[in-house]
């Protein structure tokens, strides 16, 4: 007996072609889970709700917060939408599809913990190099323009950057040609960990107090309020690679000496 799960996929890929989930489908899946997710940040701050949780003290004015939404739809659909068009062909070359039978749950979860490991390290060189002075000056500068980030800064960066970083997010399944259910389940997971590690709010729930490799909110916060050259934690989910690197010496000694002073 097919389950639900099967039943629905089975209505999709009976309704639409592969062309259609893979592009348009992705699009509205990525923009349905990011603002979903994203949005309710921005209610926290503008009510004050949870605000004991709330890492930085300082919040972002209503035009700030209008400003980077308008940016975002324009970013989405003149950048990602047709980067989105475009890439599947290579997709389908690489070995993508979207029939039945659904991959199983190991292979869906070994992928996924691949993609993960590999774009956290294409991440953080990447997002090393544009720490340098002129990507910084010209491109990465953008992105920090929140120095107080909520959950949808995350996306709100250059177009340059989006493609340069969005390589990081790609590479994994762009290799291995997966199931298109992977590839939307890894995109919802991505987005969801980018939104979270820029939400802004330190809760006691979050995945960082529960998996100490992983980083969160808090550990990145601190590399948005700090000068470009000094911020370090570069990485984009785990903090391992910023530990071997030595860039994140400064966190290490500012979350130091708040525990001494408790």
């Amino acid at each position: 007996m097919a389950t639900l799960l099967e039943r629905g996929w089975l209505y999709l890929i009976t309704n639409f072609t592969d062309f259609q989930l893979a592009s348009i489908g992705s699009f509205l899946l990525h923009e349905s889970i990011f603002f979903l997710s994203g949005l309710p940040f921005i209610i926290l701050e503008t009510t004050g709700l949870l605000s004991k949780y709330k890492i930085q003290s300082k919040t972002n004015t209503v035009a700030a917060q209008e400003k980077c939404i308008t940016r975002l739809l324009l970013y989405h659909f003149c950048v990602n939408l047709p980067v989105m068009v475009v890439s599947y062909p290579v997709f389908r070359f690489m070995g993508m599809r979207s029939m039945l039978p659904l991959p199983s749950w190991k292979v869906v979860v070994s992928q996924l913990v691949c993609y993960f490991i590999l774009e956290d390290f294409v991440f953080y060189w990447g997002h090393r190099i544009l720490h340098t002075k002129w990507l910084y000056k010209h491109v990465h500068s953008v992105h920090h323009e929140y120095a107080t980030p909520f959950g949808l800064t995350s996306e709100y960066a250059h177009p340059a950057e989006i493609l340069f970083l969005g390589f990081a997010t790609i590479i994994g399944p762009a290799i291995t040609g997966p199931h298109l259910f992977t590839l939307w389940l890894w995109m919802s997971l991505r987005v969801l960990e980018t939104v979270e590690a820029h939400c802004g709010y330190d809760f006691p729930w979050s995945i960082s107090k529960l998996f100490p490799l992983y980083g969160g909110a808090d550990f990145h916060d601190y590399h948005h309020r700090l000068l470009y050259t000094k911020s370090g934690n570069y990485s984009s989910t785990f903090t391992y690679m910023d530990w071997l690197f030595g860039t994140d010496k400064g966190y290490r000694k500012l979350k130091s000496l708040q525990n001494d002073s408790k």
